[in-house]
């Protein structure tokens, strides 16, 4: 697999299905980023309102930027794009992937990422940070280690496996000048998530722990995401067929 951007094949590509075939959670996210920064880009949106502040957040209130600060990637440029293109490229494989039919789960991942990061920046950066880059690292991260057999090029030189896919991301923005704390962050978190979801598991099973998945997302998250296991349970009713259901004693 060549780590370039020409993956749309010779053919007229066509947008409205491009978006349309992209996963509901990935779709959320990838739409989010892309009218942040396109208010910004227009000025209806200051992107000062938007960054991680931990005062602002936790003595002013302005709670919004625990969110908003994983929605803007910068201005449109070079750097802006390759962002949105490892983080729709990767969120949609693992989603499409790994968490076919289990939304709730791939929003819990999301929400684990989220948190750990907002928990982690304010000991590493001393600026006011947009979080965005990590929480792209992270998920770049769990899909390299799920995908161990892939093989990648980067611009044809260089070839590689998946799971080395954000350390030579990382290397790319240290040559280049850019900061390599959010992308260590962001690899940092992702490994977390990693053990506790796929290696946690296997241990439990093995040393007979009587906690078995970590991870596990809870009931209404599933019934919030429209899973079946979910919505058919839902207040002791077991649901057979649609306008139908069973009391479950």
């Amino acid at each position: 697999m060549d780590l370039n951007m020409g993956e749309m094949g010779g053919g007229e590509f066509d947008v409205l299905s491009w978006y349309t075939s992209i996963p509901p959670v990935s779709r959320i996210y990838f739409t989010s980023a892309f009218l942040t920064t396109s208010f910004c880009a227009m000025d209806v949106l200051n992107p000062y309102v938007l960054y991680y502040d931990f005062h602002l957040i936790f003595n002013e209130g302005q709670v919004w930027r625990l969110f908003s600060s994983f929605l803007f990637f910068g201005l449109f440029s070079v750097d802006f794009v390759f962002h949105m293109y490892f983080l729709i490229r990767h969120c949609r494989q693992l989603e499409e992937g790994d968490f076919r039919g289990r939304p709730s789960a791939f929003v819990l991942m999301i929400v684990f990422g989220v948190s750990w990061i907002c928990f982690l920046a304010p000991f590493v950066l001393n600026s006011h940070p947009f979080l965005g880059s990590a929480l792209t690292f992270m998920m770049t991260y769990v899909w390299g280690r799920r995908n161990e057999d892939v093989r990648m090029a980067m611009f044809g030189l260089i070839t590689f496996t998946a799971p080395y896919l954000p350390w030579v991301m990382v290397m790319f923005n240290f040559l280049v000048g850019n900061s390599v704390r959010m992308s260590l962050i962001g690899i940092f978190v992702g490994h977390m998530y990693y053990v506790l979801e796929y290696v946690y598991p296997v241990l439990a099973d093995v040393r007979g722990f009587r906690v078995k998945k970590i991870m596990d997302p809870p009931r209404w998250l599933k019934y919030i995401c429209g899973e079946r296991d979910a919505m058919m349970q839902n207040h002791g009713v077991l649901f057979r067929n649609e306008g139908e259901h069973l009391h479950v004693d």
